[in-house]
């Protein structure tokens, strides 16, 4: 079992310890992002983590980056072995690093392996249209979230919104559950979110399902997939994904409850590619 003593939050070029770097091959050194707060991100990650411990063999260690970036610059740093990345944020991750999708979530309530970037504003505020935001405070999650930043982007300059012209002041807060709380709490007058994180949001009670307004949703995004490092050994490679994909029926932060885990491949993020010429992310840049 993975007991708290083996959870760390890391930041973008942390070193780990030598006794680390010596039983690498008994380790599996996991990292994820923070698409939620980053003790609640641990501890609802644990049950699968434990479950990969046990179908792999290996010693699993789970990390929380302080921010999108955290995970894919320790990635390229060889601290980590695999990491769950968000759509965009692997697109990212294969500019600068050799890293490769193995397999995504399928969740138990929807039964899909996809999910929706959304905008939204609460009813009180009047704001129905993308049009309506035009002068308003809002919120995006992170330059390197999918959901949270590049397809709701893409979809705002479709519309002719130019966010740094035509909105008031943009944020980012660094995760989706605080931009639900941001709407709600009258910080913002909109921002952009996982459909499942509003989901998660409105059943833990932050945010009321009669409040919101959902101005725009984006089309089906492919599933947040796990990813390695090109350079591990078809050992290593063989054992995790049959790991992962053993996994049945457990819940996992955000996404709820699993059917379990499916096979992915890079050629499945080429609509992410797409979408981030749509929005003129220069995908070199980011980094």
């Amino acid at each position: 079992m993975i007991t708290r003593r083996t959870f760390g939050v890391l930041a973008a070029g942390t070193a780990l310890t030598a006794p680390s770097i010596v039983h690498a091959q008994q380790v599996l050194k996991v990292g994820l992002i923070p698409s939620e707060d980053s003790r609640a991100m641990l501890a609802q990650s644990k049950d699968i983590l434990d479950a990969v411990e046990k179908n792999s063999g290996y010693k699993v260690q789970g990390f929380v980056a302080t921010d999108y970036n955290g995970v894919i610059e320790a990635l390229r740093a060889k601290h980590l072995d695999i990491a769950y990345l968000g759509p965009f944020s692997y697109v990212l991750a294969t500019t600068v690093t050799p890293v490769e999708a193995f397999a995504i979530a399928e969740t138990a309530k929807a039964g899909r392996t996809y999910y929706h970037s959304k905008i939204i504003a609460l009813k009180s505020s009047g704001i129905k249209t993308l049009a309506d935001l035009k002068g308003k405070n809002f919120a995006f999650v992170d330059p390197a979230s999918t959901s949270g930043y590049a397809f709701p982007l893409a979809g705002l300059l479709k519309a002719g919104i130019e966010p740094k012209r035509d909105f008031k002041t943009v944020i980012f807060t660094g995760a989706h559950d605080a931009n639900a709380l941001a709407v709600a709490n009258g910080k913002v007058d909109a921002a952009t979110i996982a459909d499942r994180i509003l989901d998660a949001a409105i059943a833990k009670g932050h945010i009321k399902a009669d409040q919101i307004q959902v101005v725009w949703e984006s089309a089906p995004i492919p599933e947040s997939p796990m990813v390695w490092r090109k350079d591990l050994s078809p050992e290593m490679k063989a054992k995790v994904k049959a790991a992962f994909l053993a996994i049945k029926g457990l819940n996992w932060s955000d996404q709820g409850k699993l059917n379990g885990f499916k096979e992915t491949n890079d050629q499945a993020y080429d609509v992410v590619r797409e979408t981030a010429k749509l929005a003129n992310i220069d995908l070199k840049k980011q980094k």
